[in-house]
Parts: C-alpha cells; sequence; structure tokens
C-alpha cells in the first residue's frame, strides 16, 4: 500500500528555479544601472579611482549580461 501526500507530489526545484531568476535578472539590472552612473563620471572623479575615458568606454559597452 502506498500513500501519496499532496507535499511529496510538489515541485521542490521550482522555488530555487525561481530565485536564481530573480537573483540573475537583478545581477543584470546593477551591471546596467552602474555601468550608466560610471559613463556620467567627471574627468575629476575618474582620476580620483585611477580611470580613464578608455576604462569607461571599455566597461560601458559591455552588455549587461556580461561580467
Amino acid at each position: 500500500m502506498s500513500t501519496c501526500t499532496t507535499n511529496s507530489m510538489t515541485n521542490h526545484h521550482a522555488h530555487g528555479l525561481i530565485d536564481q531568476i530573480s537573483e540573475t535578472l537583478h545581477v543584470w539590472h546593477e551591471r546596467y544601472r552602474t555601468r550608466r552612473e560610471l559613463a556620467q563620471w567627471t574627468t575629476r572623479d575618474l582620476q580620483d579611482v585611477g580611470l580613464s575615458w578608455a576604462d569607461v568606454a571599455y566597461e560601458a559597452d559591455k552588455p549587461f549580461w556580461r561580467a
């Protein structure tokens, strides 16, 4: 005799998958936002952190899904 409960029939991986997708979307949004912000920095700001306009152009031109 077998007992089947609703809990044993539930897909326990779905919640983890949704969390993973949510985290990925969050990371992509942060990359997009910070790259756009970096492109707005002044020459003085860049000098303070040791970056050049070439560094900014390289980073800002990356698509959001690339680290």
